[in-house]
Parts: C-alpha cells; structure tokens; sequence
C-alpha cells in the first residue's frame, strides 16, 4: 500500500532528527490557527508563500488539458497540472502552518489564452497565468470558482490569508486562437524602451503583448471576443447586467481600466480575498491604483460585514506591487530618471524588494539586519513595509540558484526585518538550474514534492519549518529592533514591546554558551525554541546542549 506523503515526510523526520522534534512541529502547528487569529497581525512584515499554480500541486488530473492546448513545447513551458485544487489540498494538511506562513499568493487563475507563442525561448502556453484572455473566468487547466472558493475558506479556516495576483495592463500575447483586441482597448506598438516614464507606462512590456490603455478616457463597449464567447457559453447577459450595475453604482465611466476593475473586485466581493499582488505596475499609471485599492477596500469590507465568521482580522484589504527593479534604499521613491513615482501614496502599502537579492550575496547577516531595521524604522517608511525575497519566478539572478546554501537562505530571509517572501521550493531546496529549460522556466520547475523523502532536503525542510513559525510567534523578528549581542560567535536580539527573543546563527553543535546581553535577567527560564531545551540566565548567558547550529531563545 502507497504511503501517504505526510506520513513518508513524518517518518523520515524520525529517522534523520528524532521523533520528538517530528511531534514538537507538528504539536506547534495545531496552534497556528489560534496564533493566526490573536496576534497583531501586521500586513507589512508578515511571512508569504508565493507559488505558481500550475507548479505546486495536482490536485485534479482530469483537468491537465483543455482547448487543445497539446503542441509540443519547450522544456517547462507546458501546462503541467497543478491547479487550485492541490493548493487547497496542502492547505488542508497543514502545509503551510508547518512553515508559519500568514497569507498564501498565487499566480494568476484568469483563463488564459488558448495558443501558444514563441517569444525566442521556445514554444510557450500560458500556464504562468499572466497571459489573460477573459478576466471574468477561472482558466479550467487551474479549476473553477468553486475550488477557489473553497480553497478561501479552507486557508481562513487554518487561519491563513490569500492573496491574489492580478493584471491590468495587458492581455495575453496575439495568436491564431487568439485575435487582438479593439484598437479603443489596447494599442501594439511601440514597444517600451524604458528610457523613462513614457517609455515604460506608454508602451507595450514586449512585443506582441497588447497594453490595456489604462489612461484612456474614451467610452468603450465590450470587446468583441467576449461578446462572443460569452454567449456561446450562455453567461452574456449576467455578465452584461453584472457590468450595467458595477458602472451605475460606482458612477465610473466606461473606459477599459474600469471594466477590469470590476471583474478583478468581483474575486473580493464573491470571495472574500484579502489582498492582491498586483503585476507590471510601473507600466501603468499610478492613479489608476489608487482607485483599484478604494474600489477593493470598499468590496472587502462589505464581505466582511456579510461574513463576519470567515474573516480573520479588522484590517483593510492589501495591496502588494511589483514594481519591478524598485529597492528599499529608495524608500517610497521609485525614479524613471525623468520623474520620481511614490506607489506608497497610490494604493499599495507595501512593494517587493528586489534590492534585498544583492544584499544577501554582498553581504553577511548583521549588515542586512542592521540595515533593514534602520531603513524600516525610519520617518520615511512609517505605515508601509516591503516584502524580500531570495529567489522568484521573474528574477534571473537568485541568490542561491543551485541551493547550496538553503540553511543561509532560510536565515536570511526569515530573520531580516520586513516581510518574508517564500518562493516554492525555498523550503524544500527545489532547484533553480534546470538543464535544457531556458529563460525563466528554469525557476518554474514543479514542485519536488519526491524529495522531501530524502533525509538531506527534510533538514533544510525542518530549519524553514522552525525559522517560519519562530517568526511567525514573534513579532519582534520582523519589526522589532535589533542589536547585535556577539561577532563571533553571531548572536543578535530582537526587541517589540514586551516581546524578546535571542537569536544565534553558526555555534558549534553540542554544548554551547549563549549570551543574552540585557535581554533577559538572571535567574529567568528560558527556551531554546530550536531544540526544544530549557535553560536558566546565568551571569548574562545560558548553556544549551543539543545536535543543532542554530538557538532560537523565548520566555
């Protein structure tokens, strides 16, 4: 009989650590949902598990194809099966309270185009979900509405946020299924030449990608494509009165921007999303943002007044954006060398971070902490936060790409002040050098799922798994402030009101002593959260016996 892959991935923790840890983490993660629930959940510093839908997991093999989407492609550039259903799946089991992640984010679920294009890499589907074809339906190679809103109240009932990832400026690429959109709707040319901002917002990302004209102000009915396929789908005249009352209560006129609008707030006021990651944002006109965060605010307060059982916080709606190349070191300035755009004051209260990659190649721990605790506490970056990363689905230069540092990884990313980003496989060291796949698939492999039986990846499985849900515990890791208590070897603390912890990265394995500065007082009895050891202060240090590197201490 075939084994379950929870029960492989618990047995082989009693084989490489002990059965005790194995218990401890899995003891610890029923409480996630309560933690979830009872802290103060910050929105800026929180921990997200980025995944590509179609990478993750299958949880519906009748599914894998549609629209005779069957040509042959380039190495990772298929549809490959994974869809809502299997993320739904590994939210049931715990997946991602084992890791302490606070919200979940997805590619884009939209119906996709139906052909293929060849961008020079390779013939290419548009599994990623970022080629949209109709904004108003769930791409079935991914599921239907019904699994996506089961898998938002499955991740509610674990106490776990979603957030969704949305496009509004651009369609899917031109091909022979799928014809371009009326010349009132998108323009094709000229490409962006990113020169400054008119040739980064003005333009098309790449050729043969029509760019929604987010700034027009000329009236436009429903492209023609849709009129079609709708009716051929007998859903035309929902979706036209649906459309009639979005423009008769919102007052909007009806220009391209707004009808997308409407269907990217129809997931929120259906669904109850709690925020969205939203794409390709310096490629359209800030304003445009401010008014699809008041429409999503307003959408996400009125679900959570109908449902008040399901929602798990009194905050607003997020709003996450990609702008890419911005860095923190700019604070809340992005410049295109002719203008300089705050996104912080246009409806996103946090950006990703595409600085913080560098920073952890050039430099060790205490210069990245040091640094994001001081940008972060500084005037400029009150009330907005930004989310880092180690590896993603768009950056070719991860900054461990052959995972040969996954214990650094999961240190770095999970202990730097600021929000965490988890690319899939961060936790499991899926690699990143893909043999044979070129351009960005060679970061999109699937999920290696197989290779948590292997003692080696439970390890680095168990470290992220700790590191997660230490974090997650404690506010202070993300936003608290930090000092440095020893060089060598690096010991540093993190402090948030009440909240302490103490934290030592590289010891020796074994005996060990740790100093704790001023954190905590003599004669305290303290936890090493790591090991699950307790010890008492003694003359500003504790001594901690165990297998490990690492020492997490909390009260």
């Amino acid at each position: 009989m075939k084994k379950p892959l929870a029960l492989m991935i618990f047995t082989t923790f009693c084989i490489t650590m002990s059965c005790k840890d194995s218990k401890q983490i899995q003891e610890n993660a029923e409480q996630s949902k309560i933690e979830a629930e009872t802290s103060d959940f910050d929105w800026n510093t929180a921990s997200i598990y980025f995944l590509l839908t179609d990478r993750f997991n299958n949880g519906d093999s009748t599914n894998d194809v549609n629209f005779g989407r069957t040509e042959k492609t380039a190495l990772l550039r298929n549809f490959m099966g994974g869809d809502i259903k299997g993320i739904t799946e590994k939210i049931n089991a715990g997946y991602f309270n084992d890791l302490g992640v606070d919200a979940i984010w997805f590619t884009p679920i939209f119906e996709q185009i139906h052909g293929y294009v060849n961008e020079g890499s390779g013939v290419t589907y548009g599994f990623h979900g970022y080629w949209p074809k109709d904004w108003s339906a769930v791409d079935p190679n991914f599921g239907t509405m019904d699994d996506l809103k089961s898998l938002v109240s499955a991740a509610h009932n674990k106490g776990i946020r979603v957030v969704m990832d949305v496009i509004i400026n651009h369609t899917g690429p031109v091909t022979d299924k799928d014809s371009v959109w009326p010349a009132n709707w998108v323009r094709t040319s000229p490409q962006c030449t990113y020169q400054d901002y008119e040739t980064t917002v003005s333009c098309t990302l790449v050729r043969n990608l029509p760019d929604v004209l987010t700034n027009s102000e000329e009236e436009v009915d429903l492209p023609p494509q849709l009129v079609e396929k709708w009716k051929k789908e007998g859903r035309y005249d929902i979706e036209v009165k649906e459309l009639d009352d979005f423009f008769a209560q919102t007052g909007y006129p009806r220009y391209p921007q707004y009808y997308i609008m409407k269907w990217l707030v129809d997931l929120i006021k259906d669904l109850g999303i709690d925020g969205f990651r939203v794409d390709t944002v310096k490629h359209v006109e800030e304003d445009v943002f401010n008014e699809l965060a008041e429409l999503a605010k307003d959408a996400y307060e009125d679900w959570k007044n109908r449902n008040k059982n399901s929602a798990l916080g009194d905050e607003e709606f997020f709003m996450l954006g990609e702008v890419y190349n911005y860095g923190i070191s700019g604070k809340q300035k992005f410049n295109f060398g002719d203008s300089v755009v705050n996104y912080f004051e246009n409806g996103f209260s946090s950006l990703i971070n595409f600085e913080f990659v560098q920073d952890c190649k050039n430099n060790g721990y205490e210069f990245i902490f040091n640094k994001y605790d001081s940008l972060l506490s500084s005037p400029e970056m009150e009330g907005v936060g930004v989310y880092n990363y180690i590896a993603s689905h768009d950056d070719g230069g991860p900054f461990d790409p052959t995972r040969s540092k996954p214990f650094e990884s999961a240190n770095k990313l999970l202990l730097t002040p600021g929000g965490a980003q988890i690319y899939y496989g961060d936790e499991t060291a899926r690699s990143l050098v893909i043999e044979g796949a070129n351009g960005d698939a060679t970061l999109r492999s699937f999920m290696n799922w197989e290779d948590l039986k292997n003692k080696k990846t439970a390890e680095v499985y168990a470290h992220w798994q700790k590191l997660g849900r230490f974090r997650q515990m404690h506010p202070a890791i993300s936003r608290g402030t930090h000092s440095m208590i020893n060089k060598l070897p690096y010991i540093f603390s993190r402090k948030l009101s009440s909240d302490k912890v103490v934290i030592a990265l590289d010891v020796q394995a074994g005996k060990k002593t740790i100093a704790v500065g001023d954190v905590f007082e003599n004669g305290q009895e303290i936890t090493d959260y790591y090991s699950n050891k307790k010890a008492t202060v003694t003359d500003g240090a504790v001594t901690i016996a165990s297998d490990y590197t690492t020492v997490l201490l909390q009260l």
